[in-house]
């Protein structure tokens, strides 16, 4: 599937086959983050962040971050930068707009529902099927809520790493101001 961003792919693996919407945002942060800021298009790898955030938050409880996040990913999202990447566009944008109008009328009452991007180039949903199936994962797969690594995964990771690197890049600037 060279027609397709390798992060990509493995963020569409890990959003319907494993539900690991932390390890979404992972993915796609870090690819987002190599595309130069006056690339046109650039936008869609954070509406589909924000989408697998709102997946994320609304799988916790926390609705009105879900709302947020939809909400957000609708701002940035267009259909044919989604149909650039293999999606059906209006159809992802459909789904989101019912999402958000559902979270907008039951708030907290809102049972969560996985949400599945529809898709265009039907030979990647075959790749991507088939890549799921070859690693023992099931495509469109429900969360396993009894899994607290996978359903509040942010607060369980081990942010030693990310801790350093901030403590490292204050003193940094600390000794940049000082001359």
């Amino acid at each position: 599937m060279s027609d397709y961003p390798e992060p990509y792919l493995e963020y569409l693996i890990q959003f319907h086959a494993v539900r690991d919407y932390f390890e979404c945002h992972e993915l796609l942060e870090e690819y987002w983050k190599t595309i130069p800021a006056e690339v046109e298009g650039r936008e869609v790898w954070v509406g589909l962040i924000q989408i697998a955030v709102a997946q994320y938050h609304h799988r916790r409880g926390n609705t009105a971050g879900a709302l947020k996040m939809f909400e957000q990913s609708a701002e940035r999202l267009k259909p044919s930068s989604l149909e650039s990447l293999g999606l059906d566009g209006h159809a992802v944008m459909e789904r989101v707009s019912e999402r958000i109008a559902k979270l907008s009328s039951m708030g907290s009452k809102t049972p969560y529902v996985e949400f599945n991007l529809p898709f265009q180039d039907k030979s990647m949903l075959s790749y991507l099927q088939q890549v799921s199936g070859s690693r023992g994962l099931k495509w469109g797969a429900q969360t396993d809520a009894a899994d607290d690594q996978l359903v509040h995964r942010h607060t369980l990771r081990d942010r030693s790493e990310v801790i350093a690197a901030r403590k490292a890049s204050a003193a940094r600037k600390l000794q940049e101001r000082k001359g």
